[in-house]
């Protein structure tokens, strides 16, 4: 496997495991109840929490190239391995439009 593909997996399953921590987090520093103290803690606690973590941190790549640009959400490919597979049928539902 490509560097890039690892690097993503392992930014998404850092996300997985530290999304709970990370919202619990956020609520408690915009929770404008608390006391500024408080919020201020927890705002230090999140940014204390891996940069990985972070939603924007992840970006969809190709599966089977590993390529960042031009890539089909529904199918996690990049426009290229989209229409090789597509033309090879094996990607079910999907055929070349004709009309």
């Amino acid at each position: 496997m490509r560097s890039r593909i690892l690097r993503d997996i392992k930014a998404r399953q850092s996300l997985a495991d530290n999304e709970l921590t990370r919202q619990a987090y956020r609520y408690v520093t915009r929770n404008e109840t608390l006391p500024a103290r408080v919020r201020h803690q927890a705002q230090l606690a999140l940014n204390a929490l891996p940069k990985q973590s972070s939603p924007t941190f992840i970006s969809n790549r190709c599966v089977a190239t590993g390529h960042g640009s031009g890539i089909l959400r529904e199918f996690k490919l990049c426009r290229f391995q989209f229409r090789l597979k597509a033309l090879n049928g094996e990607l079910p539902g999907v055929k070349k439009a004709s009309w």
